[in-house]
C-alpha cells in the first residue's frame, strides 16, 4: 500500500461509530485524504465523509476501514473480495475476533499506516454459485442448514468428481480457516491457522455414523448434493440466508486464495485472539 489518499468506511448498521469516524476524519483533514462512505451509512452521522455508491467506494479506496464487529468486518471483506485493497478492522463493542484493533487504538494505528509500519495478511474465501446463478463469497462459511420441522440436512459430498461421504446432520458447513473459529468450531471442527491454504467440510450435530470433518486443499472443488431424504435447506452465507435448496439440488464450492487482505499491526496474534474468544485453556488437570 503506497500513500493512502482515499479511505472508505464501512459501518455497523446500529452501533455508534461517531468517535471513530471523527478520529479518522480529523486524521484525514491534516493529510489531504478523502474519506468516503455509503449513503445510508454516513448519512446517519454528521460528518464530512463523502457519500458514494458501493462501486465507487471499492474502486477508489486505498484503505477500507470496517467500524463495528465481526459481521461488519466480514461484509467489508466481501465488498472488497478479489481486490488488493487492505481492510483495517476496528472493533466497536463486544469482543471481536476479526477486527485488529479497538477504538482506543485508532490514533496509533493511523500513525502506523502513515509510517508503513504494518503488514497485510491474505484471507481465503469460499465461493458458491447459487441455483439462480448468483455467485456468492463467504469469508467464514457457507452452511446448508435444516429448517426446523422439515427433515435433516442430508448431503452427499463429492470431491473433484469422486463421491466421498454422505452426511445426515442439522447442518453441513463449508468453512475457511478464518471461519474455523465460528460455526464450524461450535460443531466440533478444528481450529485452523490462518496460514493454512485449505478449507473444511463439517457436519453439525451429525445423525450419520460418520460424523468427522474433512479438510480439503484450496485447489479441490467440492460438490454438495441434497439427497432424496433431505429436507428443504437454507443456504447461509456468512450467517445470512441467501437461498433455499430442495432434494436433488447441488452446490459447487471452491476456495479463493487471497480473496481479501487484512491490515495487521502486530498488536495481537491469531492464537491470542483465539484463546481470548474461545476460552482455550485446556482442562483443570493442566491448570
Amino acid at each position: 500500500m503506497g500513500m493512502v489518499k482515499t479511505v472508505g468506511l464501512v459501518l455497523h448498521p446500529q452501533r455508534d461509530s461517531k468517535v471513530a469516524i471523527d478520529t479518522i476524519v480529523e486524521w484525514a483533514r491534516g493529510r489531504d485524504v478523502t474519506v468516503m462512505g455509503l449513503p445510508d451509512e454516513v448519512g446517519r452521522i454528521d460528518c464530512s465523509a463523502v457519500s458514494v455508491d458501493t462501486e465507487t467506494l471499492i474502486d477508489r479506496a486505498d484503505l477500507l476501514v470496517s467500524l463495528g464487529g465481526d459481521g461488519t468486518m466480514l461484509r467489508t471483506m466481501r465488498l472488497s473480495s478479489g481486490r488488493k485493497t487492505p481492510v483495517l478492522g476496528v472493533n466497536l463493542g463486544r469482543l471481536g475476533f476479526l477486527a485488529e484493533i479497538d477504538i482506543d487504538d485508532l490514533p496509533p494505528a493511523l500513525s502506523a499506516i502513515d509510517n508503513h509500519d504494518y503488514t497485510v495478511e491474505p484471507r481465503m474465501a469460499v465461493c458458491v454459485t447459487l441455483p439462480d446463478g448468483t455467485l456468492m463469497t463467504a469469508f467464514n462459511d457457507i452452511a446448508l442448514v435444516r429448517i426446523p420441522g422439515d427433515g435433516l440436512s442430508a448431503v452427499a459430498i463429492t470431491v473433484e468428481g469422486h463421491s466421498f461421504v454422505r452426511y445426515a446432520a442439522d447442518a453441513v458447513i463449508v468453512a475457511t480457516p478464518t471461519g474455523s473459529t465460528a460455526y464450524s468450531f461450535s460443531a466440533g471442527g478444528p481450529i485452523v491457522s490462518p496460514n493454512v491454504e485449505g478449507f473444511l467440510v463439517v457436519p453439525a450435530a451429525a445423525h450419520s455414523s460418520f460424523n468427522r470433518a474433512i479438510v480439503l486443499s484450496a485447489d479441490e472443488r467440492v460438490t454438495l448434493e441434497l439427497l432424496p431424504t433431505s429436507g428443504t435447506l437454507a443456504v447461509e452465507v456468512d450467517g445470512a440466508v441467501r437461498a433455499h435448496l430442495s432434494p436433488g439440488d447441488e452446490l459447487g464450492v471452491t476456495a479463493m486464495r487471497a480473496a481479501a487482505w487484512v491490515v495487521r499491526l502486530g498488536t495481537t496474534s491469531f492464537y491470542e485472539r483465539a484463546r481470548r474468544k474461545l476460552r482455550v485453556n485446556g482442562s483443570a488437570e493442566v491448570d
